[in-house]
């Protein structure tokens, strides 16, 4: 019966798993599964074996080869193991690990560190939940060759994963992430995993990174006068019941912040995030209660981190004095002009100065740069990619910040990751700046948009899911590849970037290449199209979800802040004649 309903593949791992050195429980499950005659849930579990991507795990929670549990997470960290083995032969190698507060973090954190240890691996293990960026600074402070940190980022509850970071603190990439999934297929069976942890190579750690980690953020603030002043900038703050309730208080705290508030319905850490539907501080929803609480009590600023603490998101009065979210490209942008304009007052800038985004965050920060005589990188979507550039740029030049628009950003080059900790640091000195000088964050915000233009975008997510939608996608990729838009919104395009062909085409049909090689930049599927009226739109399909992201950047000059509304309405119905045009609604 069950070889009628599964087909052969499939079957063969629901045997394997019966038959195998699993554990008990494991086996009844499956078996459980087996009984209900639930063959659905079965096919989901078994069709495949859990993907280890170029940045690692992420699945959802449960048996089988497509799970996140023991035995998957086991047989990637064997792979990853005899991996760093033989890139360091010479040494002892040694690694950090880290997890946030999600179901079975803990574990397969403890997990983790028993399978290195198997391995002759020293490990430095977090005592309890840590923030993803300090694992970064972590790897870097201990001298270690890799780290780990078990995290599904902002995913729904029933989702885990793990990322791994190589010894510069940054997340894997070439030729490391490809040679590391040739490392992780080669274990075919649980035999080849050494469960058997060594206690003595497992090194227990927390206040002697925390204490250096907290110290160096404070190196970030630019203008410790101003907090003074404004210590008691009122402040509210939550975690989504996640990471940032270990550090993000005491951060505040270090730089002379004395009026923050917490919002206590989502402090304690907990992996099924009982406030939220998605604890993403992306959407307004996750941040709902913070806000509600910031209005009672008249708060200066809201900020909220996700379940990891390497994003965060913002809020503040704008000039109805209503509460209103920034966006990623909108606080990003803010932070480096903020720093662009600390760094030039100080006599900072020497021209051996940068700052690194990705190409689908806002062009706002390169014209910002432009008139500073700032280098600005581009890179392609990933942290990771911001990262390589810090990495190959150490000791030539001097990273100020970057960001992408996915409300990651990073301060200073200590951590080589996005970092919700030190981007909330700076972003309540930020509105203590604004507000010595009796405005709002928001004012500061029109200022920027007045001296350098008013910059609006906004992502259109179009969800295809199955075999079938990832067809559609492909599709949709390949015809604007053969059928590309001459106009878009009633103005000319007049370039189109290709980053899979790695070609740059003009309005005349003239082709050059885009630097393979160039730091950042490799082949990637993203398409871009921008027009004589500065006009940016992007095309990329998602790397782990099931979507096509489309992202569209318009400007116009900001006159006054009286002009803000008028403004700001006619950039979103421009938007709006994009996606019109585009067919994207």
């Amino acid at each position: 019966m069950t070889t009628q309903t599964l087909d052969t593949a499939t079957q063969q791992r629901v045997d394997q798993w019966l038959g195998g050195n699993y554990d008990a429980d494991t086996k009844a499950s499956i078996q459980h599964l087996l009984d209900s005659g639930n063959y659905t849930e079965l096919t989901d579990s078994f069709y495949r074996d859990l993907e280890f991507g170029t940045g690692g795990l992420r699945g959802i929670l449960g048996v089988g080869s497509n799970r996140m549990n023991r035995y998957t997470v086991g047989a990637a960290t064997q792979g990853l193991s005899n991996y760093i083995n033989a890139a360091f032969p010479d040494q002892q190698p040694k690694v950090a690990i880290a997890h946030d507060s999600r179901r079975m973090s803990p574990e397969f954190a403890r997990l983790v560190a028993d399978i290195f240890s198997a391995n002759g691996i020293k490990v430095y293990l977090f005592s309890s939940l840590r923030p993803t960026p300090e694992l970064s600074f972590a790897i870097r402070q201990l001298g270690c060759q890799s780290g780990i940190v078990v995290t599904a980022s902002h995913n729904p509850p029933e989702y885990n994963g793990y990322k791994v970071y190589w010894n510069d603190g940054a997340q894997v990439v070439s030729p490391h992430d490809k040679a590391i999934i040739a490392e992780v297929s080669k274990i075919t069976s649980i035999d080849d995993i050494k469960f058997e942890g060594i206690p003595e190579r497992i090194q227990l750690i927390d206040e002697e990174i925390d204490a250096p980690y907290i110290e160096r953020i404070k190196t970030n603030a630019v203008n410790p006068d101003v907090i003074r002043r404004q210590a008691d900038l009122n402040i509210v703050f939550t975690p989504i019941h996640g990471t940032g309730i270990t550090l993000v208080p005491r951060a505040l705290e270090a730089l002379g912040f004395t009026n923050v508030h917490i919002v206590q319905e989502q402090a304690t850490p907990d992996g099924n995030f009982p406030t939220v539907k998605s604890p993403n501080p992306e959407e307004r929803a996750a941040m709902q209660l913070a806000l509600d609480q910031a209005l009672a009590q008249n708060a200066d600023l809201v900020i909220a981190t996700d379940p990891d603490a390497d994003r965060v998101g913002a809020g503040a009065r704008n000039h109805h004095g209503e509460f209103e979210l920034l966006n990623g490209n909108q606080m990003a942008s803010l932070i480096i002009y903020y720093l662009l304009n600390a760094w030039r007052d100080a006599g900072k800038l020497t021209g051996k100065e940068f700052v690194a985004k990705t190409i689908v965050t806002t062009d706002l920060i390169d014209r910002m740069c432009e008139r500073y005589g700032v280098t600005c990188y581009n890179t392609l979507t990933g942290f990771k990619y911001i990262a390589e550039v810090i990495r190959e740029l150490e000791g030539k030049e001097q990273f100020i910040g970057g960001g992408e628009e996915s409300y990651g950003y990073l301060i200073g080059d200590f951590v080589r990751d996005k970092d919700a900790v030190a981007s909330c640091a700076m972003i309540a000195e930020l509105t203590a700046y604004a507000k010595d000088k009796g405005q709002s964050l928001f004012d500061l915000l029109m200022a920027m948009y007045q001296e350098n233009g008013f910059y609006y975008e906004s992502l259109v997510s179009l969800t295809k899911k199955g075999k079938t939608g990832a067809e559609e996608i492909q599709q949709m990729m390949a015809d604007f590849r053969v059928n590309p838009p001459k106009e878009i919104a009633g103005s000319p395009v007049v370039r189109i970037d290709d980053y899979k062909t790695l070609q740059r085409t003009d309005a005349e049909g003239n082709t050059t290449p885009i630097e393979a090689g160039k730091m950042g930049i490799e082949s990637s599927n993203v398409l871009q199209f921008f027009t004589a009226d500065n006009t940016k739109v992007s095309a990329r399909p998602s790397g782990t979800e099931p979507k096509i992201k489309f992202y569209v950047s318009v400007n116009e000059p900001l006159e006054s802040n009286e002009a803000f509304d008028d403004t700001y309405a006619k950039l979103k119905a421009k938007v709006q004649r994009v996606i019109d045009d585009l067919n994207l609604s």
